[in-house]
C-alpha cells in the first residue's frame, strides 16, 4: 500500500470514528434533554415555593418535619425536605417562575442541601434510602447541579449513589427498573456514558415473562414478591410498566433504543394485564389493591402520558391504546365487553359497558394477601376470601374503609369474630388447590373450594357470570367456631333509597339495621339482588363511623371521626353451621321497574345443582350452562339431557336448537392433560384441541388442557 493510500485510509477511519463519537454524543444529549424536560415538568406553583421558603429554618431544615423519627411506620417525613428542594430548584431554572435565577433562592437551596449532607438521614425502610432520597436529589442534580459548589456535589453523589444495581431493593421486578433508572440519571449527570450503556441494557431486559418468580406472569398479572400475591396495580403499574415506558421514550430514536418486541410486549401487558384489572381501564379497581387500600385516596381517571409514550414507539394495538386515551379524557364511554381469568393469580374479571366486577381468591399456589409492610393494611385478613366487588361508576367503595366492616367483605363467607387477629397474622398460605375459572373470553364460571387459613371454616363457593347478571352459590358451609358465620352479598356506599320485595309486595326500607324474612329481591343504586327462593337476610342502610387511624399502624394519620352512609346485605348462617348454603343473583344496571318485571322468573336463570358434588346454573334464554364438578359425576340438564365428566373440573356449554355449539373446560387442580366430557347426542370432529368418540347416542369429547405456565387456563372449542 502506498503512503498516499495509507494516509487516505487513516483519514477515513478518523472521520468514521469522529462521526460515531459525535453521533453518540448527540444521542446522549437528546436523552439527557428528555429526562430534564420530564423533571422540569414537575414545576410547582410559585405560591407553594413561597410557603416552602417561609417554612425553612435558619439552619436549612424545614418546620413541620420530625427529623428524629426514622421508623418504618413514620413514613419518612424527611422526604418532604428533599422534594421541597427539588421543587425549589425547578422554580429556579424555570423562565416562567418569578424565582428564575433568583440568587437568594439558590443560596437557600445550597444551605438546605448542606443541612441534609451534614445529617445524611437514613430511614429504617430501605425504600427511603435507595429510591426516595436518590430520586429527589438525583433529579435536583440534573436540574441545578452544574451551578452548585463542587464540594457540595461531591457530598451529594454518594447519597444518590445508594441507588445501584447491588442494592437490596434492586431485585428483579418493578424496583429493579426504578433503581436502574435513578442510576442511569446519575450517570448522565456525571457523564459516565459507558456505564450508562450497561444500565440501559439492564432496563431493556426487564420486560419479560418471569412466571413463578418476581415480575410479569404469563397471564399478564404481576407478582412483586415470591408470595405470588397480585401486585399488578401497584408495583406492576407505576414501578414496572411506567418506569420502563419512560425509559423507552427517553432512548427512542437513538442508538440506545429498546427492541421493538420488548415495547410490544409492554403494550400487551398494559392492555391484557393492567387495564383489564381497572374499571373500564380508567379507574383503580379496589379488588386488586392490597395494603394501600387503607390509605385515603382521590377518585379520578388515570392519566394518558404512559399511553402517549407507548404510541411514540410502536403501532402495536394502536386502536386499543387510543381508545383508552379517549376513555380517560372523557371523550368516549365504555364499550368493551370481556371476561378474563388470571390463572397465575387466582383473579377473575368480567366487564360490560355498564359494569365491572371481579372475584379475588387464593390457593395452595399463592398466598392470600400482601403483608402490612410499614403499617397500612392492618384489617385486610379476609380480602381474598372470594371477594366480589361490583362497580358501575367506579367509586362505589371510594374511601369507605374507615367505616367498613372488615368481616363483612362483599362476596365473602367469614366467621364473625369479636375482633380480627393482629396484622402479623394477615398473610397465610392457601389450603386448597381446587380454585379456578372457566371462560371463553366473554363469560365464565368461577370456583373456590374455600378453606379458611384463619378460622375453622370451609365452604364451596362458585360464581356464574352471564351477560347481564351473575349467580352466586355457596354450600357445604361448615364451621366449628362458637361465632356466627356470615356471607356478605355486598357492602358499599349507600347511594339511593333501598327497596325490598318482601311477602309479595314492594316496600322502601327506612334507615336502620334489621333481619328480614321472605325476601325475593332487594334494589339499591341500580343493582338488583334476586333470591331464587325467598330468603332470610340481614340488611343495613345507615350511617357508619370510624377513623383512618383505626385501620393502619402508620403514624401521622388522621384520628378524626369519619361518617359515611353504608348499604350492606348478608346471609347469617348461625353458629357452627354443618351444611349451610346460599344462592343469589346480582343484576347490575337495572331499574327498579325492570327488576320487578324480570325477577318473577329469575330472569330465565335456573339453578341446576348446589351440592358439595356439583354446582351448576343454566341460562335458558341464552342457551348457556355452566357447571362446577368437585368430583367426577353427571349433571341433569333437564328435558332428559345429561352430561358426564370423568374428573373434577369446570364445564361451560353453549347450545342452539338443543345442539351444543361451543364447549369450554378448565382444570382448577391443574393436574390433568385432558378432560373427558360425555354428552348426549352424536357429534363428530377433531382438532388440535379435541377429538370425539361416539358410543350409541352419546359422544365423548376428549379435550386437551393447557400445560406448563398455562395450566389453569381454559380450552375453548367451537363445534362445526
Amino acid at each position: 500500500m502506498t503512503t498516499g493510500k495509507l494516509i487516505s485510509l487513516l483519514a477515513s477511519l478518523c472521520f468514521l470514528v469522529l462521526n460515531t463519537i459525535q453521533a453518540q454524543d448527540a444521542d446522549i444529549l437528546l436523552i439527557k434533554k428528555r429526562v430534564v424536560e420530564d423533571v422540569m415538568a414537575q414545576r410547582t406553583q410559585d405560591a407553594n415555593i413561597a410557603r416552602m421558603i417561609e417554612q425553612m429554618n435558619e439552619d436549612g431544615s424545614f418546620k413541620g418535619i420530625n427529623y428524629e423519627d426514622l421508623s418504618r411506620t413514620a413514613g419518612f417525613p424527611h422526604r418532604f425536605h428533599t422534594s421541597n428542594l427539588l421543587a425549589m430548584s425547578i422554580a429556579y431554572k424555570s423562565p416562567e417562575s418569578k424565582y428564575h435565577n433568583d440568587k437568594k433562592l439558590k443560596g437557600q437551596i445550597e444551605k438546605s442541601l448542606r443541612y441534609w449532607t451534614k445529617h445524611d438521614f437514613i430511614g429504617d425502610n430501605w425504600h427511603d434510602n435507595q429510591i426516595s432520597t436518590p430520586t429527589h436529589l438525583g433529579d435536583l442534580l440534573l436540574v441545578i447541579g452544574d451551578e452548585l459548589p463542587k464540594d457540595l456535589v461531591d457530598q451529594l453523589l454518594p447519597i444518590v449513589g445508594r441507588a445501584h444495581m447491588n442494592a437490596s431493593g434492586a431485585r428483579p421486578s418493578g424496583d429493579r427498573i426504578v433503581i436502574a433508572g435513578i442510576l442511569a440519571k446519575n450517570l448522565l449527570f456525571q457523564g459516565k456514558y459507558e456505564e450508562f450503556d450497561q444500565i440501559i441494557q439492564i432496563i431493556a431486559g426487564e420486560v419479560k415473562f418471569s412466571t413463578g418468580e418476581r415480575g410479569m406472569q404469563h397471564d399478564y398479572s404481576f407478582h412483586h414478591r415470591v408470595d405470588r400475591v397480585n401486585n399488578t396495580s401497584s408495583y406492576g403499574y407505576g414501578k414496572y410498566a411506567n418506569a420502563f415506558g419512560d425509559w423507552s421514550y427517553y432512548v427512542s430514536g437513538t442508538r440506545y433504543k429498546f427492541a421493538q418486541e420488548r415495547i410490544n410486549q409492554l403494550v400487551d401487558y398494559y392492555l391484557d394485564g393492567i387495564y383489564k384489572q381497572m374499571v373500564y381501564g380508567i379507574y383503580d379497581d379496589v379488588s386488586v389493591k392490597n395494603r394501600s387500600i387503607t390509605q385515603k385516596s382521590t377518585f379520578a381517571p388515570r392519566g394518558t402520558r404512559e399511553i402517549e409514550r407507548l404510541l411514540a414507539g410502536t403501532d402495536h394495538r394502536r386502536a386499543e391504546l387510543e381508545e383508552i386515551i379517549r376513555l380517560r379524557k372523557g371523550e368516549s364511554k365504555p364499550s368493551a365487553s370481556f371476561a378474563k381469568f388470571f390463572w397465575q393469580t387466582e383473579h377473575f374479571v368480567i366487564q360490560r359497558p355498564c359494569y365491572y366486577t371481579t372475584v379475588r381468591m387464593f390457593s395452595t399456589r399463592n398466598r392470600n394477601m400482601e403483608e402490612p409492610y410499614n403499617g397500612p393494611g392492618k384489617p385486610t385478613h379476609h380480602r381474598a376470601d372470594g371477594t366480589n366487588y361490583l362497580m358501575m361508576k367506579g367509586d362505589e367503595y371510594h374511601n369507605i374503609w374507615p367505616v367498613y366492616n372488615w368481616q363483612r367483605i362483599s362476596g365473602t363467607t367469614i366467621v364473625q369474630k369479636p375482633q380480627l387477629p393482629p396484622p402479623t397474622e394477615i398473610q397465610k398460605e392457601g389450603r386448597t388447590d381446587f380454585v379456578g375459572a372457566v371462560t371463553d373470553g366473554m363469560i365464565g364460571a368461577v370456583v373456590f373450594d374455600f378453606k379458611s387459613p384463619h378460622d375453622p371454616l370451609e365452604a364451596k363457593k362458585s360464581w356464574f357470570f352471564f351477560d347481564e347478571e351473575y349467580v352466586c352459590l355457596g354450600t357445604h358451609i361448615r364451621s366449628k367456631s362458637d361465632y356466627e358465620v356470615v356471607t356478605t352479598v355486598n357492602q358499599a356506599l349507600m347511594r339511593s333509597d333501598v327497596k325490598v320485595f318482601q311477602g309479595g309486595k314492594v316496600q322502601p326500607m327506612p334507615r336502620g339495621n334489621r333481619n328480614l324474612t321472605d325476601v325475593k329481591w332487594v334494589h339499591h343504586d341500580n343493582v338488583g339482588y334476586i333470591f331464587p327462593e325467598p330468603a332470610s337476610v340481614g340488611l343495613s342502610n345507615q350511617t357508619e363511623t370510624g377513623r383512618w387511624s383505626d385501620i393502619t399502624d402508620q403514624k401521622n394519620v388522621s384520628k378524626e371521626l369519619v361518617s359515611e352512609d353504608v348499604f350492606s346485605l348478608w346471609f347469617n348462617h348461625g353458629k357452627k353451621p354443618v351444611n349451610a348454603s346460599y344462592s343469589y343473583m346480582v343484576v347490575p344496571c337495572v331499574s327498579e321497574e325492570t327488576l320487578r318485571q324480570t325477577a318473577a322468573d329469575n330472569r330465565s336463570v335456573r339453578i341446576l345443582a348446589n351440592t358439595d358434588k356439583i354446582q351448576a346454573v343454566t341460562h335458558t334464554r341464552a342457551g348457556i350452562t355452566q357447571a362446577v364438578f368437585y368430583q367426577a359425576g353427571s349433571l341433569d340438564l333437564g328435558n332428559g339431557r345429561k352430561i358426564r365428566l370423568d374428573s373434577p373440573g369446570l364445564v361451560m356449554l353453549k347450545t342452539k336448537n338443543d345442539r351444543i355449539t361451543e364447549i369450554t373446560v378448565a382444570d382448577p387442580l391443574r393436574k390433568l392433560n385432558s378432560v373427558n366430557l360425555w354428552v348426549e347426542g352424536r357429534y363428530e370432529g377433531q382438532s388440535g384441541e379435541y377429538r370425539t368418540l361416539s358410543s350409541g347416542d352419546e359422544t365423548l369429547f376428549v379435550i386437551n388442557l393447557p400445560q406448563g405456565v398455562y395450566a389453569g387456563k381454559s380450552t375453548h372449542v367451537r363445534l362445526n
